[in-house]
């Protein structure tokens, strides 16, 4: 079996010593799972500011969930990705914290499985 079950293919640089994967089991439907070192304000937390999309431009139907007790965000897919498809985790400077700060640059993330 092997040890990656997603290829992460592109990471602002600046961001690369914090993306990574831990996965037990290899699934269609991998969880994309944001950690925050504040508090967000759950009001930002949506399929706008925080989206999926494929190389072809396609917007992929998400479940999103904030979990407020470990300032976590997950985002899935509401149908599991195609294999050899690279998709985009998308993150727009639209999500806040509850003090009204944003992130400085949007993040995209490209992966596939």
């Amino acid at each position: 079996m092997a040890g990656k079950y997603i290829e992460i293919e592109e990471v602002p640089e600046d961001l690369k010593r914090k993306v990574h994967q831990s996965l037990a089991f290899k699934t269609g439907n991998f969880i994309w799972r944001v950690k925050f070192s504040t508090p967000m304000n759950p009001s930002t937390v949506n399929s706008t500011n925080m989206y999926l999309t494929s190389e072809f431009g396609e917007t992929i139907k998400t479940n999103i969930h904030y979990d407020i007790l470990n300032n976590t965000i997950e985002v899935s897919p509401a149908e599991p990705y195609a294999e050899g498809v690279s998709y985009y985790l998308n993150i727009t400077t639209n999500v806040e914290s509850k003090g009204g700060q944003k992130l400085k640059a949007p993040v995209k993330l490209r992966f596939k499985l």
